[in-house]
């Protein structure tokens, strides 16, 4: 037996016909698979610079959430020192209290006046 199909091909107009379509769904399909792999990769393209993108907005978001916390603590630590500071400077602005600090730490006297200055820690026995 020969490897040869003992079976002829009519070559009629319609068997052609028939080919030619059969040949032109191929392309069609082999077209279609590929815009739609190209279709698929411009979608993973997409979808993984959307992610990429997402997760460095999010690490930019900690980082700043973080900084915010700790300006937020400074701030409030600067609020309470200058309000410390307008009280003092309203204290310096009277003048018992100036003369107060001038005697305690500068023993500044009056006539005839005597300062003693006691010390403020505890005694180590």
């Amino acid at each position: 037996m020969s490897k040869r199909s003992k079976v002829s091909r009519i070559n009629d107009a319609y068997i052609k016909q028939h080919d030619a379509q059969m040949e032109r769904q191929k392309r069609r399909k082999k077209k279609l698979h590929r815009r739609l792999m190209l279709f698929g990769m411009i979608v993973a393209l997409t979808m993984i610079s959307l992610i990429t993108f997402h997760l460095d907005q999010r690490a930019e978001y900690q980082g700043m959430k973080q900084e915010y916390s700790e300006l937020s603590t400074e701030l409030t630590s600067l609020q309470k020192e200058e309000k410390q500071l307008t009280e003092e400077i309203e204290l310096l602005n009277d003048e018992e209290y100036l003369l107060q600090i001038a005697k305690t730490n500068y023993f500044f006297t009056e006539e005839g006046e005597i300062v003693f200055k006691l010390p403020e820690e505890d005694p180590s026995y």
